[in-house]
């Protein structure tokens, strides 16, 4: 991965973590033209195949996380971040920092949990999810994002971290 790449899509990350901490959205402002930015850097830097690549990477974090977002479960401005940062990284890295993200987010929720004492109706949530999943029907209203009553944990902060994270383990290899 090239440093002009990989410098910007650290940068989008970081004001797009900032912002889902302390508004709970991630702007069209920042992702519409952050998906436009990655792909031209990497057609500048890897020609059509860099084009490609970023193609690959937008589309796969676009389309790994809209199931989520179609059960109100992921807001949009998360899914649009991770198709944006995909377009950076391309699609081998973002499966790494979606994995990262997914780690990232379980210790954030768990540490709310704990926080608002909320264990025991997080499991009934869990379960009640569950037998959504193997009955074949939509979980009801009280695990939505539409919930006012429920946590919310702001995936774009831990897309963020997973992307510093990654972005301190490539400084080896950035060319």
């Amino acid at each position: 991965m090239k440093l002009i790449v990989l410098g910007p899509s650290l940068a989008l990350a970081l004001v797009a973590g900032w912002t889902d901490w302390r508004s709970r959205r991630i702007p069209n402002w920042l992702t519409a033209p952050a998906l436009l930015i990655g792909i031209l850097l990497n057609g500048l830097t890897g020609g059509w195949n860099g084009v490609k690549t970023s193609l690959l990477g937008a589309g796969l974090g676009l389309l790994a996380l809209l199931p989520f977002v179609l059960m109100r479960s992921l807001g949009a401005g998360d899914w649009k971040l991770a198709g944006a940062l995909g377009a950076f990284v391309g699609w081998e890295p973002l499966v790494t920092l979606l994995i990262y993200s997914i780690f990232v987010a379980g210790a954030m929720a768990l540490i709310l949990v704990i926080y608002k004492r909320r264990f025991r109706q997080t499991m009934r949530n869990i379960w009640g999810m569950l037998g959504s999943m193997f009955a074949f029907h939509m979980p009801g209203a009280e695990v939505s994002l539409d919930n006012p009553h429920s946590l919310k944990v702001p995936y774009g902060v831990a897309l963020a971290l997973s992307t510093l994270l990654f972005g301190i383990a490539s400084i080896g290899k950035v060319r």
